[in-house]
């Protein structure tokens, strides 16, 4: 068995076009974040952690935000190929558990669609939760939204 962490952060767009992707479901009428990709903190967390426990480096190191032929691209493709990488690392996902940090919007409503979305993709359970910083910080001043991940693989024999 392998465990990974993964934590993703972006800031709250300025542009009105911008829409609000978290785990892989969109966010009625809400500010979108920034981002060389559609900016999915928490699909980009699950991807983290799913790379980490396969010691495969991070999204970045395998999408890097400099590369033209990956502007906008889609979280849905990102977890896809993060996939791949795991399953030819010799690896299936266990299970897996995300906590979104965000004052705005609510989520509550959103989060069985995240959970059910994500699931589906990585074949297992993915839960989602989320929780507010209370006013705190960057993330409580409504500034971007967070998330943390963590994913539990086993070898394959």
């Amino acid at each position: 068995m392998r465990i990974g962490h993964g934590i993703d952060v972006h800031r709250i767009s300025t542009d009105p076009a911008r829409q609000l992707w978290l785990g892989l479901v969109l966010i009625d009428a809400a500010a979108g974040l920034e981002g060389h990709s559609d900016a999915d903190v928490v699909t980009h967390a699950l991807c983290d952690a799913l790379l980490g426990a396969a010691n495969l480096g991070d999204l970045g190191r395998h999408f890097p935000d400099d590369d033209p032929d990956t502007t906008g691209i889609s979280s849905h493709h990102l977890l896809e190929a993060t996939l791949e990488l795991v399953r030819a690392g010799g690896y299936r996902v266990e299970s897996a558990d995300i906590t979104i940090i965000a004052e705005k919007p609510k989520l509550v409503r959103y989060m069985p669609a995240m959970s059910s979305a994500l699931s589906a993709m990585v074949g297992t359970l993915v839960t989602v939760k989320a929780t507010t910083t209370e006013g705190l910080g960057a993330l409580g001043r409504v500034e971007g939204i967070a998330a943390t991940a963590v994913a539990l693989l086993e070898e394959l024999a």
